[in-house]
């Protein structure tokens, strides 16, 4: 999940470029009155943002079952560095459950809002692509990330590591 999120990021990246190379183009030919790049139809990609927002909703999910599998979400320790190992054990155990209630839940409202958005039709506003299919792509991300925490909670709670 996470090299396909990072191929959906890098081909975000590469539109978003691509985009702002036409507006500049586009500023440009009108600026100089260049009539070829304007008959050309140089400019920005239609809805580039709403691609974008997709896009990143889908990485974002796509990038949590790795994240959750190596422990790797931003945590501040400041008051448990001084704890014991059996503390902060508890502690992880702990914190990996409630992600896995939270990942669990984030994903059950996921379905359900993308059942609202095929229920109703809503599409974005420019390029008029059906607003759940962001959803079903962010779902399948978010389904494979509850998995993973569903693991990682039941191996903390056996009295494994996951390090």
């Amino acid at each position: 999940m996470a090299l396909l999120g990072g191929a959906v990021l890098c081909l975000l990246v590469l539109m978003v470029c691509v985009s702002v190379s036409g507006r500049e183009l586009s500023d440009f030919a009108h600026a100089s009155n260049v009539s070829w790049l304007i008959d050309a139809g140089v400019g920005p990609i239609l809805g580039d943002f709403e691609l974008v927002e997709a896009g990143i909703a889908f990485a974002i999910f796509a990038f949590l079952p790795i994240t959750q599998l190596k422990g790797a979400h931003a945590q501040v320790d400041v008051f448990t560095n001084g704890m014991g190992p059996r503390v902060n054990n508890a502690l992880a155990t702990f914190w990996t459950v409630i992600m896995a209630v939270i990942i669990v839940l984030i994903t059950w409202r996921l379905f359900v809002g993308m059942q609202d958005k095929m229920r109703y039709g809503e599409t974005t506003y420019l390029i008029q692509f059906p607003i759940w299919w962001a959803y079903a792509a962010s779902l399948v991300a978010a389904i494979a990330a509850s998995i993973v925490s569903l693991y990682c909670a039941a191996q903390r709670l056996a009295g494994q590591s996951l390090q």
